[in-house]
């Protein structure tokens, strides 16, 4: 037989899975104690490895929450990517701000990696990244079949529906006050942007009224002997 001499081989091997089991256990570490929580002398502890060790397979903490992000966004692609049962473009758009609310709500710690910056100083690679700007261009795909096409809708609609997850997981976590808001929310997001939705006008000054019909709410204030604050 043939010793494998190249990079691929048993060595890169054993890399990998001691790089896997680092992770699994970075996870189950921010599960429990929260991202900001992740300690790599604990992290060792759990792998059994030695601290400096931990250092053999990541560059810093920065570098394990990295591959972290890295993990959590292909996940997120490839849930978003999974096919939906509808085709009409309003369901599937509701379809998919439940799968990503469920995404989110499942794994708290995940959902804060990937959605929120509650690491100081920590920014994931471009490679790391990747995924994620995947499934924001696939949420601009499912807009466009709606008619909705402009960046700023496209800002709109993420901001409403993580509003609404991060409520759920910060207010309600386990229970569903603000993710059931989500089919209401999305025809009301259509119904403001979709093309053909009338504009709200900005209200103006409101006319003015003749002088018998305006009411002097001073006088009633020194009638009724109330203490009015001065403007």
């Amino acid at each position: 037989m043939i010793k494998e001499s190249k990079p691929t081989g048993w060595r890169e091997a054993r890399r990998r899975s001691a790089r896997a089991a680092i992770l699994e256990a970075s996870w189950a570490l921010v599960g429990e104690e929260g991202l900001a929580g992740l300690s790599l002398r604990d992290l060792a502890r759990r792998v059994g490895i030695s601290t400096p060790t931990v250092y053999a397979y990541f560059d810093s903490k920065n570098a394990i929450y990295d591959a972290m992000f890295g993990q959590a966004a292909t996940q997120f692609d490839e849930r978003m990517a999974e096919p939906y049962a509808s085709d009409f473009p309003r369901d599937l758009l509701v379809a998919s701000a439940r799968r990503f609310a469920e995404f989110c709500t499942n794994d708290p710690a995940r959902y804060q990696l990937l959605f929120q910056r509650t690491l100081p100083g920590f920014e994931p690679s471009p490679q790391s990244y990747a995924p994620a700007v995947r499934a924001l261009a696939r949420a601009g795909e499912l807009l466009a079949l709606n008619g909705i096409t402009e960046p700023r809708h496209l800002d709109m609609a993420t901001a409403l529906v993580t509003g609404l997850i991060d409520q759920q997981v910060s207010n309600d976590p386990g229970g569903d006050r603000w993710i059931r808001l989500i089919d209401e929310s999305i025809d009301m997001f259509l119904a403001h942007c979709q093309p053909g939705a009338v504009p709200r006008a900005r209200p103006g000054p409101a006319p003015p009224q003749p002088r018998e019909l305006q009411h002097d709410h001073h006088d009633d204030d020194r009638r009724h002997g109330h203490r009015t604050a001065s403007p």
